[in-house]
């Protein structure tokens, strides 16, 4: 494997990029940092483990990031070891691929995510995101306990950000093991309807609130047909650090 040449590549420096440098140091906690520390790069890895491979995928859960930096970083990825650019067989798309050397930072990830559920305060109003919500719940369904049919559930988000201006509505389309998240109306029956304050169900999402509480509350209530909202509770798999313990709770 080449050493990591981040920062060092000319491919790098557009017109709009960021001179990377490096901390002049040999010390390995120095020279790693010089290939993970950087921002957004993280979250580049983060969407990387959720499953992401296409550009537009990992350039979704990442709303804020411009494609000329997405593309830096992940050409910075490729240059250190940490990620692949592959053609996908029948597409047009490349697919980033995470190497051996990658697939290492996986404890990483999982340990910064748990200090920050555990340490932080999460809660600010305005980072409130509907869309990246339901980008990262569309990715956490225990597809294995859907019925074996069709099921399209309609999201409806209350209580959102003064400034925020993107989607408060979405459906998510349930054929298994496949589940696609829409922003307009497929144009078919709802099964299930879910209409819920934004930071309580970010709250639910993140296991600071119990879903059965959320709806006692009607903070969260469900409509539609019985048997599914009997057993939507069970489809809601969670943050992956949902389950990290808070000091104090």
């Amino acid at each position: 494997m080449t050493s990591p040449t981040i920062g060092l590549d000319a491919r790098q420096h557009g017109p709009y990029s960021e001179v990377i440098k490096g901390h002049g140091q040999f010390c390995p906690v120095a020279v790693a940092s010089e290939v993970f520390a950087h921002r957004w790069t993280p979250l580049i890895l983060r969407e990387l483990f959720a499953g992401s491979t296409r550009f537009n995928e990992i350039k979704r859960g990442l709303p804020l990031i411009s494609k000329t930096t997405l593309a830096q970083r992940l050409r910075a990825l490729e240059d250190a070891g940490v990620v692949d650019c592959v053609d996908s067989p029948g597409s047009a798309y490349a697919e980033y691929r995470l190497t051996t050397a990658g697939a290492e930072f996986q404890s990483v990830i999982h340990a910064l995510g748990a200090w920050g559920q555990r340490w932080t305060s999460r809660f600010d109003g305005k980072n409130l995101d509907a869309e990246l919500l339901m980008w990262n719940v569309r990715r956490r369904l225990a597809t294995d306990r859907l019925p074996a049919r069709r099921i399209l559930i309609r999201f409806d988000f209350s209580g959102l950000p003064p400034r925020y201006r993107k989607a408060r509505v979405f459906w998510l389309i349930l054929e298994p093991p496949e589940v696609d998240l829409c922003l307009k109306d497929p144009g078919a029956e709802v099964d299930l309807h879910v209409s819920a304050d934004l930071e309580t169900f970010a709250r639910v999402w993140l296991g600071d609130v119990a879903l059965a509480d959320a709806v006692q509350s009607k903070r969260i209530q469900l409509s539609g047909q019985r048997e599914l909202v009997r057993k939507f509770p069970s489809w809601l798999l969670l943050s992956h650090f949902a389950g990290v313990e808070r000091p104090g709770r």
